[in-house]
């Protein structure tokens, strides 16, 4: 294994390493032309922390839509994959392989689709709620951030549930049916089979998709960037990571973005560490 760990290294951790040393930096264009260093301690997590931004837009858009993504994503897949158990063979391929098309489009793709249907002018959303009379003018849906982050999450669950739901699909399908079967003699319900018979047969399978579920809910950048006003012109929207490029790229102030990179890398690594201990400890009992 170890020359795929030296590759690994080469092509992931050296990028880390190196965005942790500009957080401690006021490094931006004038640093790039002359290659010197400009060391600040750590005045740019001060700025961070002191930031009404941080407390009052990031940080509550970047948590609470990754909490709503990871319960959404997780329960629809779940439910697709207790109807794809169901299903005979033939048709559980037909809509395995149907739903796996929405996994397979790139995000920048979905993004794109979603903003044609919600757009303001020409846009299927409203130009069906004003032939029924819904709404009298038509809504820019991008302006409002309750709405922005509606869209958004419509985006990622629709992208990330057939992952979710072939895997969950893929430990359904190893519960021994004695255990159903027992259940079900014994006057166990449906809900209740799932709930005390399955759900503990899956938890390791629950695990993975969660956490990797957080992780890529917590680092959404495209269909947050690429929607209108995501990419900076509208900073009610921001999360941690388009607030990092934006600073970054934006407003060349590429130690500070650094920063804010190593707050989202930590609090993805805590979250993380936190949720496979409990594990593991649930595993112990």
């Amino acid at each position: 294994m170890a020359p795929a760990l030296v590759v690994l290294a080469v092509l992931l951790l050296w990028p880390i390493v190196r965005v942790g040393i500009f957080s401690f930096q006021d490094y931006g264009l004038r640093q790039i032309v002359s290659g010197e260093a400009n060391w600040n301690g750590v005045a740019n997590y001060a700025e961070i922390f002191g930031s009404a931004q941080l407390w009052q837009v990031v940080l509550p858009n970047t948590v609470g839509f990754a909490v709503a993504a990871v319960v959404g994503t997780v329960v629809l897949g779940t439910a697709v994959a207790v109807l794809l158990a169901s299903l005979g063979t033939f048709w559980r391929g037909v809509v395995s392989s149907a739903i796996m098309a929405a996994w397979a489009m790139p995000a920048v793709t979905g993004t794109y689709v979603l903003v044609w249907i919600f757009d303001a002018d020409n846009g299927i959303v409203n130009s069906t709620l004003q032939a029924l009379g819904l709404q009298d003018a038509p809504v820019n849906w991008f302006t409002d951030r309750w709405s922005f982050y509606a869209i958004v999450l419509l985006n990622v669950v629709h992208h990330g549930f057939p992952f979710v739901a072939i895997t969950v699909l893929a430990g359904l399908l190893g519960v021994p049916r004695e255990l159903l079967e027992a259940a079900e003699m014994d006057g166990a319900g449906p809900w209740r089979r799932f709930l005390q018979v399955i759900v503990p047969q899956l938890r390791q399978v629950f695990a993975v998709v969660i956490i990797l579920s957080t992780i890529w809910d917590f680092k959404v950048f495209a269909q947050v960037y690429l929607m209108p006003g995501g990419g900076g012109t509208n900073r009610e929207v921001l999360n941690l990571g388009v607030w990092s490029y934006v600073e970054s790229f934006g407003q060349n102030r590429y130690g500070f973005g650094s920063a804010i990179a190593v707050l989202l890398t930590v609090l993805l690594l805590v979250i993380t560490a936190v949720y496979a201990r409990t594990i593991l400890k649930e595993e112990e009992l």
